[in-house]
């Protein structure tokens, strides 16, 4: 039997970002509910989670890469659902949006929760996104805050590291290699 881990982890004075497909949208309103419930659940601030609509689940990768770079969030949750059809536009769809969030949370350091429901058929993106302890939105949420207060464990410090500063402290340290370098060219006399 697959089943999500059933922490409720803290969420307090955590920021979450939802970036949401608007096509299916009955489906997509329920997990946005189900992630805006389990965040509340956690102690998130109502005022700290903030939702950006997208046209598909194609576009939630570059919408996730926004919100990541930034730095004001500590997560983002992407949530979706790609309904399989009589074409093969869905296999393309759901592949390339797992792949770019993959992405997003790998280059920008952010975790970001994949909630895109890859369906067959309609009835199961509806039982999905239902109301109650199996709202995949939810279990998309969940993950984020657990990932985000993980990372901070692991970096060492209260707070999740802001892309902005990590870019910059490197930018810093290699400077500071290239001015300790020797330089080439002509020896003193």
């Amino acid at each position: 039997m697959k089943q999500a881990p059933p922490d409720r982890p803290p969420a307090r004075g955590l920021r979450v970002a939802i970036v949401r497909s608007l096509f299916n949208r009955p489906v997509t309103d329920g997990l946005v509910a189900g992630a805006r419930q389990a965040l509340v659940e956690m102690g998130a601030a109502d005022r700290s989670v903030r939702v950006y609509e997208l046209p598909g689940a194609f576009e939630l990768p570059l919408a996730a890469q926004a919100a990541a770079r930034t730095g004001r969030f500590d997560a983002v949750v992407a949530l979706g659902a790609v309904i399989e059809g009589d074409t093969d536009h869905y296999e393309h769809v759901a592949r390339e949006a797992a792949s770019g969030l993959a992405a997003v949370a790998r280059e920008s350091g952010v975790p970001v929760a994949f909630g895109v429901l890859t369906v067959r058929q309609e009835q199961q993106a509806v039982q999905r996104s239902a109301a109650g302890p199996d709202n995949k939105g939810a279990e998309a949420a969940r993950a984020a805050v657990m990932t985000a207060l993980a990372l901070r464990e692991i970096r060492g410090n209260g707070r999740a590291r802001s892309p902005k500063r990590a870019n910059a402290n490197r930018r810093g340290t290699e400077e500071a290699q290239r001015a300790a370098r020797p330089s080439a060219g002509r020896r003193p006399r």
